[in-house]
Parts: structure tokens; C-alpha cells; sequence
């Protein structure tokens, strides 16, 4: 059975009613619906939800102020504005946008069309050479330790200045343990040999969603928080849809870590995790 699209709509509460059923028949989309701003930040948040497309109303209030709120620490959360009152908008920092989101279904086939996008995306990325290069490394080590020691000398090698791999240890609550790293023999030595919930590491094992931090961040990486470092990208590793841990990788300067990065860095984490089912008992 295909996974469902899981969305979040944040509308006003006399909308509610309306995106409720237009949503709730269509047995490819999981909804969930808050009327309020901060309870829709709160929502992507929680570390027990998956959220994969958020739907905003215009109406709500300062909608493009969150929108650029989320860009920055989610890059991969696909968003669609809903704008009744215009007749012709541009997204701006959102992927799409709706001015007739229950005409013909229009929401439920820009939701469809991005998840689609996403796909095809990762799917040509695939093909890139950083991935094969990446894949092949992986091929040459041996063992679960030396494939992740492998992969992390591969992404240095792809431009950052730090990076680790940890694994869970305990899910309730959560706890990750260090398992390999590559970087400054400074850095190595104060990185931290676990990740939990309050951290940007265990949050992103506990969400299974990628996440990135700069120093201001609350959410965040030790050395990123006191300045050792200037920006993280966290991605959540599964082997076979078993949450197995987190790929740390880490730049000097702040906001150097882009969307186009993390895809990336979920390819590679897709190639690390097929190369350790092999490696691994979950």
C-alpha cells in the first residue's frame, strides 16, 4: 500500500468545515487541521507528527511571515498558500498556491502534483555523480562501523567541514549514540557522544524529519549554538521504515546549508541506509 501524503491545513475556523471534506474521502492524503497560526508551528513541531504539505490560508494572520519562518528550519516541507480573494497570486516563498482550492479539486491536484514534483526530483538527483561516487565509497568498506566511517569522510569531501553519524540507542525517550565522525581533530573532540530530544539530533530521530540550525536557532546543535560551527543539516536514517539514526553534517559558515543541499544529503543517506540493511539487524 502507497504511504499517504500527510497534510497540514491552517485555516480560519469558519473554513474548517469546507477543507474537512473536500480532504477526508481522498485515501491518498492523512489531514489534520488548526485554526490558528501558532498552533500550526506548534503542530509541525511535535516530534510524534509527519507532516509532508502544509495548506495556509491567506486569511490567517501574517501567513508569509511563517512561511519564511518554516523555510528556514524545514527546507523540505512542501507548502501551498490558499488566496480565495485573488484572482491571480504568486506563491513567493511557498510552492504553489490556490485561488480555488475546491474547484475541480484544485488543491487536492497541487498537493498530488507536488508530491509527484518530489519525487521525480529525487529520482533525477539520483543519477548525479556526487550519489555514485558516494555509493561506490560505501561498496569498498566493510562492516556497519566502516561504512559509516566511509560516509562521512565522503561528504567532507562534498564540502563540509564536519560530520556524524549516530544511531539510536532508546526511543522512549529518545537517545542517539555517536557512532562515526570526521572533521578538525578539535571539533571531533567536544562533539557530542549523544543527542536528545532537546537537541536538533534527537529531534530529528524522533520526527523523522530533516531539519537545519544556525547559531540563533533554540533547536540546535551544541557546537552550532556556541559558535564552533555556523550551520547543521540533521537527516533522519531508516532502515526498512525502522528508525536507525541521524547523519549530522556541518558547515563553518552560518546559513551556508540550502535546500538543494539537504536533498543531497538525503540521497546519500538513502544510498548509506540501502548499503547498511545489508550490515544491520533493527
Amino acid at each position: 500500500m502507497a504511504r499517504q501524503t500527510h497534510v497540514l491545513v491552517a485555516v480560519p475556523q469558519a473554513d474548517a468545515k469546507r477543507y474537512h471534506a473536500s480532504l477526508r474521502d481522498n485515501q491518498d492524503i492523512a489531514i489534520r487541521i488548526v485554526t490558528d497560526i501558532n498552533d500550526a508551528m506548534t503542530d509541525i513541531a511535535n516530534r510524534d507528527n509527519t507532516t509532508d504539505v502544509l495548506v495556509v490560508s491567506q486569511s490567517l494572520p501574517q501567513p508569509a511571515t511563517m512561511v519564511n519562518d518554516l523555510r528556514h528550519v524545514y527546507p523540505r516541507l512542501l507548502i501551498v498558500i490558499v488566496d480565495e480573494e485573488a484572482d491571480f497570486a504568486i506563491p513567493g516563498q511557498a510552492d504553489d498556491i490556490s485561488t480555488t482550492p475546491f474547484v475541480n479539486d484544485d488543491l487536492v491536484k497541487r498537493i498530488q502534483r507536488l508530491m509527484s514534483d518530489r519525487q521525480l526530483e529525487t529520482l533525477r538527483a539520483d543519477s548525479l555523480p556526487a550519489v555514485r561516487t558516494f555509493a561506490k565509497k560505501l561498496r569498498a568498506a566493510s562492516g556497519e562501523l566502516g561504512k559509516l566511517q566511509a560516509a562521512a569522510g565522503a561528504c567532507r569531501e562534498m564540502g563540509y567541514d564536519y560530520v556524524a553519524f549516530y544511531r539510536v540507542e532508546k526511543t522512549e525517550p529518545i537517545q542517539v549514540g555517536l557512532k562515526a565522525q570526521d572533521g578538525a581533530k578539535a571539533i571531533r573532540a567536544v562533539a557530542p557522544e549523544k543527542g536528545f530530544a532537546d537537541d536538533i539530533i534527537g529531534w530529528v530521530a524522533q520526527h523523522n524529519q530533516s531539519r537545519i540550525a544556525s547559531p540563533d536557532d533554540e533547536i540546535n546543535h551544541p557546537l552550532v549554538k556556541k559558535g564552533r560551527l555556523g550551520a547543521v543539516a540533521c537527516i533522519p536514517l531508516n532502515i526498512s521504515n525502522v528508525r536507525y539514526g541521524v547523519m549530522v553534517a556541518c558547515r563553518e559558515m552560518p546559513g551556508s546549508v540550502s535546500k538543494e543541499n539537504i536533498l543531497m544529503l538525503e540521497l546519500i543517506s538513502a544510498q548509506l541506509t540501502a548499503a547498511l540493511s545489508k550490515e544491520v539487524t533493527m
